[in-house]
């Protein structure tokens, strides 16, 4: 162990490699011991609990040892850590991490390669571009596909709509002519994207949706005529491939279709569903994505990678041309001449990490088929809480969806709607800030419900059932406040 008179190395270094091995076998018996003692997803801390324990620590005084500064973290951040791989975490669109992806991490980041260009790089260049061309190739995209990772789907979305939007203006389409076509379940980013590149206030324009929540196809051909006679242009219609609340798959084949008939690019938002890639019994969920002009998937959704692992492709690689600028200092117009692979041409990020390793690693010792059979224990597991819901008399529930989402509300015979929504909140607050399990909550059809998201492979059928348990509980108890409290504002002794 180290001492004010023997200090840790500052640095990693050829001479620091006994040290290197002092501070991952630290590191690795924390994270260890954290996981061994993780009983429940989250500890319950609150927030004002957390920022005051962080604000005691002060910055300006080093502990100088890593043991010492590990026991701090442990303290501050590993005992009141959100689990992901507990399985009564329910909530959101995070997985458990594959084991070679976390032995990748460590890889990537102790020699912290930069992604921008080959002389940071080297032959990691090489393997995110063949990840990209797999990835492409799954996809259906044809052969002058290319692509490039990044950071979230929120950054894939963002870059898609650039390389949209300046296509239409390539083409002589004016920016505030310019609109951008999705269904009302998809994804937020969209939204910022179009503010962010300057499109008109009222730029983002949504389909109806089909009996089944999907983009309408009729509405859709509809739309895109009526907007091209306005004199508006449509730089791209936005598919969803596994919207963030209900798992929807957007018609992908017909919506292509109708993209090609108008001549609009198709970005197709796979941020979720893109882990069909890998399954042998629903990749076929994904027929479609080979009509898109650029498609978003993110690997550390259900591909099983920790964060961050995205990826934008796209059909025609020299729409990437877009996202190219060149710097003397960083990526001089000569060595685009010569073909140097210079990752930041066809990138919105110049620095970045060697995040393709994870997957790479995920591959070759897992391989793809294991990962597509982990995804399917999810969405069967997903089918199975919903037909216990439908049987539930307690439960409303919303129909069935290819993914793994299942979107379900606590009912109460004669109880007015809207105090169903605060019961149905307050059961979902208490149920996180109790630590015991997760889910999640959002709005559908102007109501509010609550929301599993079914991403861990261990997790049981028997496990949602604890977890609706709970939901039940806690909202008997909401509505029994709720009561006692209208009873009390009627001036009524209960």
């Amino acid at each position: 162990m180290f001492s004010e008179a023997t200090p840790p190395p500052a640095l990693l270094d050829a001479g620091a490699l006994d040290d290197l091995v002092t501070h991952l076998d630290l590191a690795r018996d924390a994270v260890v011991r954290a996981f061994a003692a993780a009983d429940r997803p989250f500890s319950g801390t609150t927030p004002t609990a957390a920022a005051t324990a962080v604000r005691g620590v002060d910055l300006d005084a080093p502990l100088g040892d890593p043991a010492a500064t590990l026991a701090e973290v442990s303290a501050l951040y590993l005992d009141h850590a959100v689990w992901f791989h507990h399985p009564h975490y329910q909530a959101h669109l995070n997985c458990p991490v594959a084991l070679p992806a976390v032995m990748a991490d460590v890889v990537a980041s102790a020699v912290n390669s930069s992604m921008d260009t080959w002389d940071q790089s080297g032959a990691a260049t090489a393997m995110e571009r063949h990840l990209v061309d797999w990835t492409a190739r799954r996809l259906g995209l044809p052969s002058g596909a290319d692509g490039v990772f990044t950071s979230g789907g929120t950054q894939s979305n963002l870059q898609a709509l650039l390389l949209a939007r300046d296509e239409a203006r390539a083409r002589g389409a004016r920016l505030e002519d310019l609109v951008v076509v999705t269904s009302p379940h998809a994804h937020f980013s969209a939204r910022t994207a179009a503010g962010l590149l300057g499109l008109v206030p009222d730029a983002v324009v949504e389909t109806e949706v089909d009996e089944h929540d999907r983009m309408h196809t009729g509405d859709l051909d509809r739309l895109l005529a009526d907007l091209t006679a306005a004199g508006r242009t449509v730089a791209a219609v936005v598919a969803t491939a596994g919207t963030t609340d209900l798992g929807v798959v957007d018609p992908l084949p017909s919506v292509g279709r109708t993209c090609r008939r108008h001549g609009v690019w198709l970005h197709v938002d796979a941020a979720y569903g893109g882990g069909l890639l890998t399954s042998r019994r629903r990749r076929h969920l994904l027929t479609g994505t080979e009509r898109a002009d650029s498609v978003t998937v993110d690997f550390h959704k259900t591909f099983f990678q920790p964060v961050a692992a995205s990826a934008l492709l796209v059909a025609d690689r020299r729409t990437l041309r877009h996202a190219t600028h060149h710097a003397a200092y960083l990526n001089p117009e000569a060595e685009s001449v010569s073909q140097l692979p210079n990752q930041v041409d066809k990138s919105l990020q110049t620095t970045r990490r060697f995040d393709a390793l994870k997957l790479w690693c995920t591959l070759r010792v897992l391989g793809a088929d294991r990962l597509g059979e982990l995804l399917d224990a999810t969405v069967d597991l997903a089918a199975e809480a919903r037909t216990a819901l439908v049987a539930d008399p307690d439960f409303e529930v919303v129909d069935g969806t290819p993914l793994s989402t299942v979107v379900f509300r606590w009912e109460a015979p004669g109880v007015d709607p809207l105090v169903l929504d605060r019961v149905n909140t307050a059961a979902r607050d208490e149920l996180v800030a109790s630590g015991l399990a997760a889910v999640a909550r959002t709005t559908y059809r102007g109501r509010t419900w609550l929301k599993l998201t079914l991403l861990n492979p261990a997790t049981t059928l028997a496990d949602v059932r604890h977890v609706v348990d709970l939901v039940r509980d806690h909202a008997a108890t909401a509505l029994h406040a709720e009561t006692a409290r209208g009873t009390a504002d009627l001036g009524v002794v209960a």
